[in-house]
């Protein structure tokens, strides 16, 4: 569907509305593109990948016909986007499990510490291109 690795995040949730600006902000190589998953793009593309709605809720990374949620998508999100925070695939060294209880524990206070929005953000012209 698309060359370049797509990063599927809750739209109303501020803190993932954080990260893929911070993402946007780092991806000097432009590796990558986003889609909420409230979206169309999003449901679809969760569709295509055997990845059950129901149980995520968060984050998901699509590159070449793979998936990756969690934590799993987190550290491949930092690897691609270079020095310094490609340093952070070291975590990986942790089994997963481990990784992921960490994941859910945030995922689970994201709306509780960070809030949440009334609707899923709209990206300014600068970066509408970037958007699914």
């Amino acid at each position: 569907m698309h060359d370049k690795a797509v990063i599927l995040f809750d739209g109303v949730c501020r803190f993932c509305n954080g990260s893929v600006n911070f993402v946007i902000r780092h991806d000097r190589a432009d590796r990558f593109r986003f889609a909420p998953l409230q979206s169309d793009a999003g449901r679809s593309l969760l569709q295509t990948h055997g990845i059950d709605a129901g149980e995520t809720d968060s984050f998901v990374l699509i590159r070449d016909g793979k998936s990756w949620v969690k934590s799993s998508a987190a550290l491949r999100v930092a690897r691609g986007l270079g020095f310094p925070w490609n340093l952070l695939w070291a975590f990986n060294i942790v089994p997963r499990f481990l990784r992921d209880a960490v994941y859910d524990w945030i995922a689970r206070n994201r709306y509780r510490w960070f809030g949440k929005m009334d609707v899923c953000m709209v990206p300014d012209v600068r970066v509408r291109g970037k958007f699914l």
